[in-house]
């Protein structure tokens, strides 16, 4: 018979019980005459978990087995199989397969999620358990019903026969109401919004913020499309004033209102107040009603109670428009509208709590200075004994027709404030040991060394260490107490150099003034760092008094040289110059 015309189909039914769940498959095989055959494939079972589980839940432990099986015969088969179809006679298990799996708990959620990748939801029906040969197998078989015709290894009877006579499609079987005991439990999100009342100015962070929602309560919702127009926020801001007055003066308000006068112990009463029947607002009264150059919100300003959050809220938005300025600006401007109760008062108490107005008005601290470090204080020890260092530029110099890139390395006297100014070639180990060796055949070998973090000092301090350690136990012996000892600012701390950090700063300038922007060659930057570093050398180290007959004052080349300056004479004093008694 030709494979070509044969449609094979994969049949896998699946049942579990109390004491075990499998599922076993069969092919059926029909060939184009019409013939069928009907063959047992495979067979897998499992026994139920020690921890009792409900009946759906092993059901759905069994048709998960078979759709695993159902993945493994297609994958390892060679024959080319048409369909796939899946058999259970757990209707509850049907209507999980049916619905989504992040409905369930975690038990049947996540074994409905794997059924429903693995296969698709037409190829499951339900057969009754009469007819379900896995039946078998969770039930169990002796050796004498395997000895004639049997469904387990023949299958099922009705699969020889046409479609229309196979048990029915499983929606006729599905339950009528949903078991709710595998439902996650459900919880109710919502959101709960209160409109903020206009009286609590604490609920706004700005007087704008106040104004703004009671203008989109005056707006109303039915023109949210349209924006509040510029009567809208007169309007707003009129109720926001008023709503401070009736909950500040509540019986005043009423009284007045009347055409009443307030009694007697009211706080209103030395302020003369009236009302403003058009905005219904209390107004301070006063005697220049028959003044007509004035605007009238000037003379008859509104009232207001400093303690009332919008007030606050009023003072703070003055105080910000103005950028802060004192107490007396913001009174000025405030009573051309509104007259505050004791508003000097309050203004005074919001500039102390506002941020801005205490940084604009701080004080710098005078910080205490520290105790000087011990290099700072090596007495009776030679120049450069204790050095910081660190490096500068890099300068572009001219070497023939193209140029290159150098550096300058400052050595600074801890002590005598002297410094030493190397070139470098590059900014790595090689070249900085190579300027430490001219610096220490110039000015002597240091005790230590203090630096920031850069690469080219700490591999200059690793090459020394490891150089120094593989020399003979001799000459360890004869050079132990001339080994430099090299100190590390922490890191990001540039501070911690602050001597030889402003002496850069010196050195750029200078170089600045000097050279400008011009490009020189190699042997030029070297005269020019070499001049710079006589006349930082040649600065005075203490108070150059002003009284002719004192002393010149003490510099570093003093200390080096025996004298001011290695370039300039010395300065004589003609004797016409000289004070005579």
């Amino acid at each position: 018979m030709d494979h070509s015309d044969v449609s094979s189909e994969i049949h896998i039914f699946s049942d579990a019980s109390e004491k075990a769940y499998g599922a076993v498959a069969y092919l059926r095989s029909e060939g184009s005459q019409g013939d069928l055959h009907l063959a047992f494939l495979l067979a897998r079972s499992k026994v139920a978990p020690r921890k009792q589980q409900s009946i759906p839940r092993l059901e759905l432990c069994a048709a998960l087995m078979g759709a695993q099986l159902a993945k493994l015969l297609t994958t390892e088969l060679t024959l080319k199989i048409d369909k796939v179809t899946h058999w259970t006679d757990a209707t509850i298990v049907l209507h999980w397969l049916l619905s989504e799996s992040c409905r369930y708990k975690v038990f049947v959620g996540t074994r409905v999620a794997e059924i429903q990748e693995l296969t698709n939801q037409a190829e499951w029906r339900y057969i009754n358990s009469e007819r379900n040969p896995a039946d078998d197998l969770t039930r169990g078989k002796k050796l004498q019903d395997f000895i004639g015709p049997n469904r387990w290894l023949h299958g099922p009877k009705f699969l020889l026969q046409p479609q229309e006579e196979w048990p029915s499609h499983p929606a006729s079987h599905l339950p009528d109401s949903e078991d709710t005991a595998e439902l996650k439990r459900g919880v109710f999100c919502g959101i709960a919004t209160a409109v903020p009342s206009t009286s609590d100015g604490k609920k706004y962070n700005s007087w704008k913020d106040l104004v703004e929602a009671v203008a989109q309560e005056l707006h109303g919702a039915a023109a949210q499309n349209e924006p509040p127009l510029a009567s809208t926020y007169q309007e707003a801001e009129i109720a926001a004033l008023r709503k401070i007055q009736m909950d500040s003066f509540p019986e005043d308000f009423q009284l007045l209102k009347s055409n009443k006068p307030v009694h007697s112990n009211s706080r209103l009463l030395c302020l003369a107040p009236e009302f403003d029947s058009e905005n219904q607002l209390i107004r301070v009264g006063g005697r220049l009603r028959r003044v007509e150059d004035l605007d009238p919100a000037t003379l008859h300003p509104i009232v207001l109670d400093s303690h009332h959050p919008n007030t606050q809220l009023l003072i703070k938005d003055y105080d910000t428009r103005l950028h802060h300025p004192g107490p007396e600006r913001v009174f000025a401007e405030l009573r051309r509208r509104v007259w505050i109760l004791r508003g000097r008062e309050a203004i005074k108490k919001h500039q102390r709590a506002c941020v801005e107005c205490c940084k604009w008005r701080s004080k710098p601290a005078t910080q205490q200075m520290v105790d000087l470090p011990p290099p700072r204080l090596r007495l009776f020890k030679p120049a450069f004994h204790s050095a910081g260092m660190d490096c500068f530029g890099p300068f572009v110099v001219k070497l023939g027709r193209r140029t290159e890139k150098r550096w300058g390395l400052l050595f600074k006297c801890l002590t005598t404030r002297a410094v030493h100014i190397e070139v470098l070639t590059s900014m790595d180990s090689d070249a900085f040991l190579m300027a430490l060796r001219r610096f220490i055949g110039r000015r002597g070998q240091p005790a230590e060394l203090y630096s920031d973090q850069g690469t080219n000092f700490r591999g200059g301090e690793t090459e020394l260490r490891e150089t120094f350690s593989q020399l003979s136990p001799v000459l360890q012996k004869l050079l132990a107490k001339q080994r430099i000892s090299f100190h590390f600012n922490p890191p990001a701390s540039p501070h911690f150099g602050g001597v030889w950090e402003r002496e850069i700063r010196s050195i750029k300038t200078a170089l600045r003034t000097t050279l400008g922007s011009e490009t020189v060659s190699e042997e030029v930057l070297r005269t020019v760092l070499i001049e710079i570093e006589a006349i930082l050398n040649s600065k005075p180290l203490g108070y150059v008094s002003a009284d002719l007959a004192d002393l010149d004052a003490v510099t570093p080349n003093c200390l080096l040289m025996g004298r001011l300056d290695g370039s300039l004479p010395q300065v004589v004093y003609p004797e016409s110059e000289l004070l005579t008694k």
